[in-house]
């Protein structure tokens, strides 16, 4: 396993081969780029865990790069290398959020020694294979958005800062709240999940804060509750926005004190919990409808990650796809040993409204189905024709609206924002926010429309 995967960007071609050799040889992962254009071309497609690049370059300057990729990835360290290094350069540079600033001639080891810090500081996975972290065991992904993803996660474990997970229905909130309870101190205590929507309201108080023996009929024994079972470790609030709003009163009081007082009884008692919170609605319309405290959510959301939909990492599709294959041959004792190009194309080409859990229940119907080693194409076929009919829930469908929206109004004024939401007649403030919501960035607009 190498060291880690590094981005090299220098418009001389004799120093990029230079340096490639010396990262290459120090067990570093590199990819060349010859240019600032080239480089984020590459970015597109690959998160590597560190970018070095020159300052001078023809074209796309390291600065203008930074600014580009700091927009796009803000936890990607970046290193610029430089003749014509100054101290202003250098303050300058790092005030923006460039990790460091080497002034050439430099030492081999110095620079060394930056790469790995930046590595560790960014959180890096270690190199671009899918599975070779064992925090992310579970996270199948060679895609440049879940590695971004990924890599603010691993930031965060370490610190009690309280984790919100946005993501479509099936697109692995547990799994990344598995992984930050892993790679966190608290790896040795208990990870607990409890979906929110699907416990009745009258019941959801108790299974969270427990009760004494004679809070309500029914009630024979003392149940210590969610909070206190995961006492030293992490408990995981799935579909936190189906929680009633009484019970967000008690929430947030659990999280300002730390201390959980169960039905019917008289006294709270301390409790020690990381919690990480996940949705897929829009809590910031629910907010603004009354459906969401407002304290909660900024309570909850400290630190947010969003899970890309399986649409927006097609890339993915293969490797999910031969490791459930594996898996459910396995356990259905069925020898199937891959897909038929036309299946596996279908499959990647497939629109997933049900995102990795509707691909995981199409793969399992088709080996189970399967009378060849291959899955076939009228397989795969008739598994998605089986699948519900594709009808999004109401803030899905608002969502890829809203993004679709601003996207064509961007487009058709070559990602001038001011005009952009003159269109929308939406304040320029208010424009700005939904784009970043959508995580839309007018100058890939701007460059589409100089093409």
């Amino acid at each position: 396993m190498t060291q880690g995967a590094i981005l090299l960007v220098d418009d001389d071609p004799g120093l990029l081969r230079l340096l490639s050799l010396r990262l290459k040889s120090a067990g570093y992962n590199v990819t060349a780029a010859e240019s600032g254009e080239r480089a984020l071309a590459i970015l597109a497609t690959w998160r590597p865990d560190v970018i070095i690049t020159d300052l001078r370059m023809d074209g796309m300057d390291g600065l203008a790069l930074f600014d580009t990729v700091h927009r796009q990835h803000p936890t990607l360290p970046v290193i610029i290398l430089t003749a014509h290094g100054s101290i202003p350069d250098a303050v300058e540079a790092t005030r923006n959020g460039v990790f460091s600033f080497l002034t050439k001639p430099f030492e081999s080891q110095n620079l060394l020694e930056q790469v790995a810090n930046a590595i560790e500081a960014g959180g890096g996975l270690g190199d671009d294979s899918s599975t070779s972290v064992d925090w992310a065991r579970d996270i199948i992904t060679r895609s440049a958005l879940m590695k971004d993803v990924l890599s603010k996660a691993r930031m965060v474990a370490d610190s009690e800062a309280s984790v919100f997970i946005r993501g479509d229905s099936g697109t692995g909130k547990e799994l990344l709240a598995q992984a930050v309870h892993r790679a966190s101190s608290r790896r040795d205590g208990p990870f607990i999940a409890v979906n929110c929507a699907a416990i009745p309201e009258s019941l959801l108080e108790s299974e969270l804060f427990g009760h004494v023996k004679g809070a309500f009929t029914g009630a024979t024994d003392n149940h210590e509750g969610l909070f206190l079972a995961a006492e030293g470790g992490t408990l995981l609030l799935d579909e936190v926005g189906d929680m009633p709003l009484p019970l967000q009163v008690k929430l947030l009081r659990v999280l300002q004190d730390h201390e959980v007082r169960a039905l019917g009884a008289r006294h709270a008692v301390p409790v020690n919990v990381r919690v990480i919170s996940a949705t897929n609605r829009d809590l910031e319309e629910d907010m603004n409808e009354g459906l969401f405290r407002e304290d909660l959510y900024y309570r909850l959301n400290v630190v947010s990650l969003d899970l890309p939909p399986l649409t927006e990492r097609r890339e993915d599709i293969p490797l999910l796809a031969h490791r459930f294959l594996g898996e459910l041959g396995s356990k259905y004792g069925r020898s199937v040993r891959g897909f038929a190009p036309d299946a596996m194309e279908r499959l990647v080409s497939s629109p997933w409204p049900g995102n990795v859990r509707q691909l995981y229940n199409v793969i399992e119907q088709c080996v189970t189905l399967s009378t060849t080693p291959m899955i076939s194409d009228m397989l795969v076929q008739t598994a998605l024709h089986d699948e519900p009919a594709d009808i999004l829930a109401f803030a899905d469908a608002r969502k890829h609206f809203e993004k679709d929206y601003l996207a064509r109004l961007l487009q058709t004024t070559g990602g001038n924002v001011s005009q952009a939401a003159r269109l929308a007649k939406r304040n320029r403030t208010e424009f700005y926010k939904l784009l970043h919501r959508h995580k839309i960035d007018p100058s890939h607009y701007k460059a589409a429309n100089r093409a």
